[in-house]
C-alpha cells in the first residue's frame, strides 16, 4: 500500500503571542501586536491563534498581565496546544515562573526571541561572541527555572538537595563563561580598532536605522554588491564594509550594519556596544527610513534612542526616505519632517530613484573634507600624471605651456598626503582652499515629492566596487 510523501524537515514551532500595553508603549498602526509576529516568522516560528493583549498603567508583579487575562492565555492554550507562549514584553525571572505554573507551557518573552534570532543569524567569530555573551547575560538571573525539577529537599540538616548544589555549579561555570567571552571580545575590539584606524585617512559612510528599512538594498545599489536581502526583521546581522566609488571617481567607504528595534535587549545593545560605536563614529551616518510604514516616525525615534545611547557626541548624518515608490500619499512625508533639522533625500532603492541627488549630498560632504589644490606635473612625468587622475575629483585640468599640465582638483588628507610622498622633485602643489578655510557647502533640503513615483536618472560607476581582503585597506567586520 502507498503512502503519500511527508516532508522530513522539522516542523515549525507553533506559539500563541500575547502582551501588554502600557501608556507610554507606542501605537503598532499595522495592527496589534505586528511587529512580536514579524519577529515570530524571522525565529522560523509559526503564530497560531488570535494575539492577546491588555492594556494596564502598570504591569501585574506577579504575571505582568492580570488575573483574567492569563486565564484568558490559559483557554487559548487548550484550544491551540502551542509549544510555547510569547509574550511581547520583557519578563522577570519570577513572572516567568508564574506563567509557566499557569499555562503549563514554555515561556519566551521579546527578549529571549530577538536573541535567538541573532544567534540564528550571526555567521562571523565575533557576532557569535557577541550574541553567546547577550545570552549568558540574560540567563544567569533566570538558571533557577531550568532545575525545577531538582528543587531542594525539605528538612533539616543533612538534607540539602542537588538542585541547589547543581545550580550553583551552573552559575559559577556560567558567570566563569562570561568573563573568558568578554575577554576574548575585548582582544577582537582592539584589533578590528587597528584596522579602523590604519584606513583613517579614508571617507567613512555608516548606514543606520530601523530594521528591514531597506539598509542592505541600498548597499547593493550603491556598490554593485550582492548581500542577503529579505523583507524580515535582522536580516543582515554582521557589518558589511563595501567601497562605494562616486560618479568623478573619488571612493568612499559604505557600512551596512544591524537595524535598530524598539525595545532593544539590553544584554544584547552592551554586547555590541563596541561595535556599533565603530559604524556611528564614521565621518557620516546615512539614517534610512522607510517612508512607506505607517509606524516611521516611531521608528525614528526609536533609531535616535538607540544612537544616543551610544554615544553623546553630535553626529552628522543625512536622513534617507527610502520606498518613495510606495508611498501613495506625499502628505504623510510632510508630517515626517516638522521636528527634523537634518538633510532629508528622498530615494528608492529598488527602482534606483532619487540615488542621483545622495550621491551629490555625500559628494558634497566629502568636499566640505577635502582640499583645493592645484598640482603643476611635468607633461614627462607619466607616473604622476598617472596617479593625481586616479585621485579623481579633478576639476579642470590644462597645459597652457606644452611642458607642464595643471591640474586643480579636491583631494582629503590622505590622498593628498600619498601625493606629496610619491610626487618628484619637479612636481608642485599649492593649497589653494583649505577644508577649515572653506565656507560650508549648503546642500538644499530636497521638497517631498508630490508624485513619489517619478523617476529620475542614476548616475552609476564605471568600475566595481572592491572589497579588500585581509592583507589590504578593506574586510568583512562583524557586529
Amino acid at each position: 500500500m502507498s503512502r503519500s510523501p511527508e516532508p522530513t524537515g522539522s516542523r515549525k514551532e507553533r506559539v500563541i503571542v500575547c502582551g501588554v500595553h502600557f501608556p507610554d508603549s507606542p501605537a503598532e498602526f499595522e495592527g496589534e501586536l505586528s511587529e512580536i509576529r514579524a519577529l515570530v516568522a524571522a525565529a522560523e516560528a509559526e503564530v497560531v491563534g488570535e494575539g492577546i493583549t491588555q492594556s494596564r498603567r502598570t504591569p501585574h508583579p506577579a504575571t505582568m498581565m492580570g488575573k483574567g487575562k492569563v486565564e484568558e492565555v490559559h483557554e487559548a492554550v487548550q484550544v491551540h496546544s502551542p509549544d510555547a507562549v510569547v509574550v511581547d514584553n520583557d519578563l522577570s525571572p519570577a513572572q516567568i515562573r508564574n506563567l509557566e505554573k499557569a499555562w503549563d507551557k514554555r515561556i519566551i518573552d521579546r527578549s529571549e526571541l530577538i536573541l535567538d534570532i541573532f544567534s540564528r543569524r550571526a555567521r562571523t567569530r565575533q557576532a557569535r561572541l557577541q550574541v553567546e555573551l547577550a545570552q549568558n547575560e540574560y540567563l544567569l538571573p533566570r538558571l533557577r527555572r531550568m532545575w525545577t525539577h531538582l528543587e531542594r529537599m525539605e528538612g533539616a540538616i543533612g538534607t540539602r538537595g542537588p538542585g541547589e548544589t547543581q545550580l550553583e555549579t551552573d552559575r559559577r561555570l556560567l558567570n566563569k563563561r562570561v568573563t573568558d567571552l568578554k575577554r576574548e571580545l575585548a582582544e577582537i575590539e582592539k584589533r578590528k580598532q587597528r584596522e579602523v584606524h590604519s584606513r583613517g585617512s579614508e571617507f567613512t559612510v555608516g548606514l543606520v536605522g530601523y530594521t528591514n528599512a531597506g539598509k542592505s538594498t541600498l548597499l547593493n545599489l550603491l556598490t554593485d554588491s550582492d548581500e542577503l536581502v529579505a523583507d524580515m526583521p535582522f536580516a543582515t546581522l554582521d557589518t558589511r564594509t563595501r567601497r562605494w566609488i562616486l560618479p568623478d571617481r573619488r571612493s568612499v567607504l559604505l557600512s551596512d550594519t544591524v537595524g535598530f528595534l524598539q525595545r532593544l535587549p539590553h544584554h544584547l545593545v552592551a554586547s555590541f556596544h563596541a561595535t556599533l560605536e565603530q559604524t556611528i563614529e564614521a565621518d557620516l551616518l546615512l539614517h534610512v527610513v522607510d517612508a512607506s510604514h505607517p509606524d516611521a516616525a516611531i521608528q525614528m525615534q526609536a533609531v535616535e534612542e538607540v544612537l544616543s545611547g551610544l554615544s553623546q557626541a553630535p553626529r552628522e548624518q543625512i536622513l534617507v526616505f527610502n520606498k518613495v515608490d510606495r508611498v501613495a500619499d506625499s502628505i504623510s512625508l510632510h508630517l515626517l519632517l516638522e521636528d527634523s533639522q537634518a538633510e532629508i533625500v528622498y530615494v528608492s532603492a529598488k527602482t534606483g530613484e532619487g540615488i542621483d541627488r545622495l550621491t551629490r549630498a555625500v559628494t558634497a560632504r566629502l568636499d566640505q573634507r577635502a582640499s583645493l589644490v592645484e598640482v603643476h606635473v611635468p607633461v614627462t612625468d607619466g607616473k604622476t600624471n598617472s596617479l593625481v587622475k586616479s585621485f579623481g575629483a579633478t576639476i579642470e585640468e590644462s597645459c597652457p605651456d606644452g611642458t607642464t599640465m595643471v591640474y586643480r582638483a579636491r583631494l582629503g588628507d590622505g590622498a593628498l598626503g600619498h601625493l606629496r610622498r610619491a610626487a618628484s622633485a619637479d612636481v608642485r602643489i599649492e593649497i589653494l582652499e583649505a577644508p577649515e578655510a572653506r565656507a560650508s557647502i549648503e546642500v538644499p533640503v530636497e521638497p517631498a515629492p508630490d508624485d513619489a513615483a517619478a523617476a529620475t536618472s542614476v548616475e552609476s560607476a564605471d568600475d566595481p566596487p572592491q572589497e579588500l581582503d585581509s592583507d589590504g585597506e578593506l574586510r568583512r567586520t562583524t557586529i
